[in-house]
C-alpha cells in the first residue's frame, strides 16, 4: 500500500448541530464533542470508502510505467507529480474515471530509489454543503453516541441507523489493481 499524506479537512458537521442533537445548551464540553465528530469523520470516511470534503492529499508512486491507482476517492483533480518536492513538467500522465477513481502513469522509466509522489485534490464536496445529507446524519448519530456512552466501559456497538446511513455510499476495493 502507498503512502498518503492528505491536509486535515474542515469538520462535516458543526458543533451546534450535534449540540442540538445532544440537547446540551453549556460550552464546557466543545473540545471533546470536536473530537467526536473527527473520529465520526474519519470512521465514516473508512466505511464508504471516500473522503468527504474536498482537501488535498498526495500519494507516494511506485517507480513503475504501470497505471497507478490513487488510493483516496472521489478524485477531483490530480495536480501534479513530483521527485523529490520538485514538480515534473513531463513525463506522466493522469486520468480520473467517472467513479471518481483517480489513475497516474509515468512515461520514462524514473531512476531507481526516486522519491515519486502524486498530488490531487479529493473529496465529495467542496464544504460541509456539498457531502450528501445521510452521511452528515450518520456522523451525528454517531457522534450522540460516542456522547451519550463516554463513561460506559462496554458502550455497545454504534447504532445499525448509522451504517443504514452511509451504506449506499460504500465503494468496496477488490484486488490489487
Amino acid at each position: 500500500m502507498a503512502m498518503m499524506i492528505q491536509e486535515p479537512g474542515p469538520l462535516l458537521v458543526g458543533l451546534a448541530e450535534c449540540k442540538a442533537a445532544l440537547r446540551l445548551d453549556r460550552d464546557d464540553e466543545d473540545a471533546l464533542i470536536a473530537g467526536h465528530i473527527r473520529t465520526a469523520m474519519a470512521l465514516c470516511e473508512a466505511f464508504t470508502g471516500q473522503w468527504l470534503i474536498e482537501r488535498d492529499g498526495e500519494q507516494r508512486l511506485a517507480a513503475s510505467l504501470d497505471w497507478q491507482r490513487l488510493e483516496a476517492s472521489p478524485v477531483q483533480a490530480i495536480s501534479g507529480v513530483f521527485r523529490a518536492g520538485v514538480a515534473l513538467a513531463d513525463g506522466w500522465q493522469a486520468d480520473i474515471a467517472a467513479d471518481g477513481t483517480g489513475w497516474v502513469r509515468l512515461s520514462g522509466l524514473p531512476m531507481a530509489g526516486d522519491a515519486l509522489s502524486a498530488r490531487f485534490r479529493a473529496g465529495l464536496g467542496p464544504d460541509w454543503n456539498g457531502v450528501p445529507e445521510p452521511l452528515r446524519a450518520g456522523v451525528v448519530r454517531l457522534v450522540s453516541h460516542f456522547f451519550s456512552h463516554r463513561d460506559a466501559a462496554d458502550g455497545g456497538p454504534p447504532p445499525a441507523a448509522v451504517a443504514a446511513l452511509w451504506r449506499p455510499w460504500r465503494r468496496l476495493q477488490l484486488g490489487g489493481w
